[in-house]
C-alpha cells in the first residue's frame, strides 16, 4: 500500500463541514453534563434525603457501563417512552420528530454528568470546610458561600481533570455516527468511499481531532492562569 499524501489534504478539507457538528455535540454534552454533575455532587455531599442514594446509583450505573451502551439505550428506549406517553395523553409530538443529533445530546450529557459529578465532588471536598463556616459566621447563606467562596476554589482544583473529561467527550463524540449523525468520523467514512482510501481519510480525521484537542489544552492553560491569579489574590 502506498500512502497518498495529496488525498490526506483532500480528505482533511472534506472533513471540515462536519467539524461544527462535532463541536456542538461536545459543547452541549459538556455544559449539560457540568450542570448535572454539579447537582449530583451537591446531592451526595450534603446527603439530601432520597436524592443522594439515587445520585450514587446513577453515578455507579453510568460509570460502570460503556458510553456506546448509553447511546443505544437512549436511541432505542426514548422513542418507546415518547410514543407511549403521546398515545396515552393524546400528544401530537412523536419520536420521529426528534432529530438524530438529539439522541446524542441526551445520551452524552447523561454520560458526562456522571463523570463530571465525581470531579466536581473531589474539587468541592478539597476546599477547607472552615471557609464555609467562616462565611456563615459573617452572615452568608450556604448558596452565597458556595457561589462566592467554595465553587471558585473547587473549580480551580478540578480544572485539570475537567479538561481531560472535555477532551474525552470530544473523542467520545465519534460514537454519534452509530445513530446516523454525520460527525467528523462519519464524514471520514463518506469521504473515503470515493476511492476507498480509508487509511488516508482516518489519518486526516485523527489530525483534525488532534488540532481540536490542542485547542482545548490551550484554552485550559489560559483559564488556569486566570484562576491561579484569582487564588493568589487571597481567596484560596
Amino acid at each position: 500500500m502506498q500512502l497518498d499524501l495529496s488525498f490526506i489534504w483532500t480528505a482533511f478539507v472534506g472533513l471540515l463541514p462536519a467539524v461544527p457538528t462535532t463541536i456542538r455535540i461536545t459543547v452541549v454534552s459538556v455544559l449539560s453534563g457540568f450542570a448535572i454533575g454539579t447537582f449530583i455532587a451537591l446531592c451526595r455531599m450534603y446527603r439530601i434525603p432520597v436524592l443522594h442514594r439515587a445520585a450514587a446509583a446513577y453515578v455507579t450505573v453510568i460509570r460502570g457501563t460503556p458510553m456506546l451502551t448509553h447511546l443505544l439505550l437512549i436511541y432505542v428506549g426514548l422513542p418507546l417512552i415518547v410514543d407511549g406517553l403521546a398515545e396515552r395523553f393524546g400528544w401530537a409530538f412523536r419520536s420521529v420528530q426528534i432529530p438524530m443529533i438529539g439522541f446524542a445530546y441526551i445520551s452524552f450529557s447523561i454520560t458526562a454528568g456522571a463523570y463530571f459529578s465525581e470531579i466536581i465532588r473531589s474539587g468541592l471536598q478539597s476546599v477547607n470546610k472552615g471557609q464555609l463556616e467562616a462565611a456563615h459566621a459573617i452572615g452568608m447563606t450556604t448558596p452565597q458561600a458556595l457561589r462566592r467562596i467554595v465553587f471558585p476554589q473547587a473549580f480551580a482544583a478540578a480544572l485539570p481533570n475537567l479538561s481531560n473529561s472535555v477532551i474525552g467527550m470530544l473523542h467520545g463524540s465519534t460514537l454519534a455516527f452509530t445513530v446516523s449523525v454525520v460527525d467528523i468520523f462519519a464524514q471520514a467514512e463518506i469521504v473515503a468511499t470515493t476511492n476507498w482510501k480509508f487509511f488516508e481519510a482516518y489519518l486526516a480525521a485523527a489530525l483534525l481531532f488532534w488540532g481540536l484537542t490542542i485547542l482545548i489544552e490551550r484554552l485550559t492553560a489560559l483559564l488556569e492562569k486566570k484562576v491561579t491569579r484569582y487564588n493568589r489574590g487571597g481567596v484560596a
